[in-house]
């Protein structure tokens, strides 16, 4: 039977048209998004209301600000009795909240660890950064240290060497099995670090001086110490996150247990009380006159809390991918850590982006908790600069000029976070 024929059909496209009236233009777009029914319309109008109280209070309060003034005293004279904000506590302190009580002539070391760290963080964030700048990325963590802590370079240098110091002994050791080799580039490594390495520094340091002023611990503070001990934490713990999430599933009881322990047992505990085990208790478990620098117990409690919840994240990450990603693996012949660095692992770091950044923002943001142990962190700093009888009774400056510097540094993870997740879509949706 003859199929019927087709009687017309277009062969070309219609001429474009002009939207319907009233569905362009911006009172289309107001009744689209904030008026659409009576509900949306008393929400968008008490907005507004908020928004308008808002401004019309802060509004006068900025625009009558003083910058240059020596006490607060003087910024109300200066304002005639109107509220204002006295602005000259930042112009006069703001090196104090930013380095604490470091060395003055100094403070280029400290801007010179902060510039460098985007060199480093270059290779490893952004794609169109060539790949062979990064021996600079690992050369780094020890640059930062004797820049910012001063003494002597070889310090630093000599602490590289404990990592080939490990590789040796394992490569030596391997033909007895990897755990025997593993075992004994640790036990080499430790042995290194803690007693070969401080007698070759003095020779090194006799024969060959180099070194920059030595700056202590206690001389760190403000946003200076949150940098180190955020920029500490967010870099160490996310290897050791992903290191635990795979013991946590891993099929051997020993490391599961372990894993699981440890997970719980961290994210049961408040920060506050490992920084206060840091601080008081962690001493009693060492040898007797043993020094143990705070800022670096604070480093490793923090990196340990921050382990914890990155390893959660990661596990999310990995529980998300089907079956068939493993199976696929091992259909190509992969082996376990091959299958987790090329096919495993980099789906579940793209998956879990959005809340590994988000752990990273909390990470920098709770460093603040370091004030409860006698460190000098930016909001200490200014309960200090609020306490002398020059700034009694300055407040809102101080809290937003704070808020706004974090801000400035969660924001921008923020964004790269979103670059980061734009740049690895391959959906296409």
């Amino acid at each position: 039977m003859d199929q019927p024929s087709i009687a017309w059909y277009r062969d070309t496209l219609l001429p474009r048209a002009e939207p319907p009236a009233g569905q362009t233009g911006v009172i289309h777009w107001l009744r689209a998004r904030l008026f659409n029914g009576w509900y949306s319309s008393v929400l968008t109008t008490v907005a507004v209301l908020a928004v308008i109280a808002l401004v019309s209070a802060v509004l006068p309060w900025l625009a009558n600000s003083v910058w240059h003034a020596d006490s607060l005293s003087e910024c109300r004279r200066l304002m005639n009795g109107e509220p204002g904000a006295c602005w000259g506590v930042i112009r006069e302190r703001w090196p104090q909240l930013l380095f604490g009580f470091y060395p003055q002539d100094a403070y280029w070391r400290p801007l010179a660890s902060f510039v460098l760290l985007f060199a480093a963080l270059g290779p490893i964030l952004f794609k169109w950064v060539p790949s062979r700048v990064l021996w600079f990325s690992a050369v780094y963590p020890g640059l930062a240290f004797w820049l910012i802590w001063g003494g002597s370079l070889w310090h630093p240098v000599l602490a590289y060497a404990g990592i080939a110091v490990a590789w040796l002994a394992f490569t030596v050791t391997r033909r007895l099995g990897n755990g025997v080799a593993l075992a004994t580039a640790l036990v080499a490594a430790g042995a290194w670090w803690l007693h070969g390495m401080q007698y070759l520094v003095a020779v090194v340091e006799y024969l060959s001086p180099l070194s920059l002023q030595a700056v202590s611990s206690r001389d760190l503070g403000g946003f200076l110490l949150s940098f180190v001990v955020g920029v500490s934490g967010i870099a160490l713990s996310l290897p050791l996150g992903i290191v635990l999430a795979l013991g946590r599933r891993s099929s051997m009881p020993l490391i599961r247990v372990m894993s699981v322990t440890f997970i719980e047992f961290v994210r049961g505990v408040p920060l506050i009380t490992l920084l206060f085990t840091a601080s008081l208790l962690l001493n009693y478990f060492l040898p007797p006159g043993t020094s143990f620098d705070l800022i670096l117990r604070v480093i490793i409690m923090v990196t340990i809390f921050s382990t914890a919840y990155m390893a959660e994240v990661i596990r999310g990450g990995l529980a998300a991918l089907p079956q068939g990603q493993t199976e696929a693996a091992q259909a190509l012949g992969l082996d376990y850590w091959k299958a987790q660095r090329l096919v495993i692992m980099p789906q579940a770091l793209k998956i879990s982006i959005p809340m590994i950044v988000s752990t990273f923002i909390g990470l920098f943001k709770d460093t603040t908790l370091v004030v409860f142990i006698g460190l000098l962190d930016p909001i200490a700093l200014s309960t200090a600069i609020r306490a002398s009888t020059q700034w009694q009774g300055v407040y809102w400056e101080l809290f937003l000029f704070i808020g706004g510097m974090f801000f400035l540094f969660c924001f921008g993870m923020s964004r790269y976070s979103i670059h980061l997740e734009r740049r690895l879509k391959t959906d296409h949706r």
